[in-house]
Order: C-alpha cells, then sequence, then structure tokens
C-alpha cells in the first residue's frame, strides 16, 4: 500500500470518492506512484487512459495522481469536466494539497481534494437520473 497512508485512511478515502460522486454523474479516481523517476505528467496520463477515465459519458472524470516520495501531485480533469472548471481552480486545488503534504497531513489534503472535486462535479454535472458509477473508487497503486 502506502506509507504515507494507513489501510484505514485509505478505505475512508475510497468512501470520500464514494461520497463525492454521489450527487454527480462524474468520476473521482485517486492513484499512488511509488515508482515513476522521471516526467510525472507523462505517467499521470498514461494511468488517466489505463483507467479508461477518458471513456466516461460525459467526459468529466478527475484523477489525482501522487508521487508521496518524489513530492509530485498532477490533477487530470477529462475534456467534459475541464470545459467547466477553469485551470485556476485546479491550480488553487492543487496548491491547497500541496501546502498540506508539506506539513505531513497527506490524508487530510485528499479527503478535502476528493470531497471538493465533488462538489465541482455535482455543480457541473449533477444526477438527473439514474447514476451509474462507470469507473471504480478504488485507490490504484504502482
Amino acid at each position: 500500500m502506502s506509507r504515507f497512508l494507513t489501510d484505514q485512511q485509505i478505505a475512508s478515502l475510497v468512501e470520500a470518492i464514494r461520497s463525492a460522486e454521489e450527487h454527480s454523474t462524474g468520476e473521482i479516481r485517486v492513484h499512488i506512484d511509488s515508482n515513476t523517476k522521471g516526467d510525472h505528467a507523462k505517467a499521470a496520463v498514461k494511468v488517466f487512459e489505463e483507467l479508461c477515465m477518458n471513456k466516461t459519458a460525459h467526459r468529466n472524470a478527475v484523477l489525482f495522481h501522487v508521487n508521496f516520495e518524489q513530492k509530485y501531485l498532477t490533477i487530470i480533469g477529462d475534456t467534459g469536466i475541464h470545459d467547466k472548471v477553469h485551470q485556476s481552480y485546479w491550480d488553487q486545488l492543487h496548491d491547497e494539497i500541496t501546502s498540506e503534504f508539506a506539513k505531513g497531513n497527506y490524508y487530510k489534503a485528499m479527503k478535502s481534494a476528493i470531497l471538493k472535486t465533488g462538489v465541482e462535479l455535482k455543480k457541473y454535472f449533477p444526477v438527473t437520473g439514474e447514476n451509474h458509477n462507470e469507473l471504480s473508487n478504488e485507490i490504484t497503486f504502482s
């Protein structure tokens, strides 16, 4: 798993993802990368595609790609959500997360980011009928 998060915290983050997605058609994933040493943004795009995040019905999936060891975070929003939420929002969220990471508050930062993303998804992609969970809420690792 991760030496930065306990198993209980990881389970709680999965529950936060479920809760954040509850009132929107959006999808949120967290990937914890312990292997990438080079181009983290490129690695994040690869994970985004491998997790089929670019194939949701409304193109409104958001990936938090984290490498705690390398102190690196990439947030990728698919075209649907990125068209609605300005880059400045993602930049601010990135700054909030990395500021908490610097204090060692990994769990707090990730949970807050997931829930804030859920609010944005609900604003632009509210549930209007049946809400299918298109992607797993499980946190993935590499």
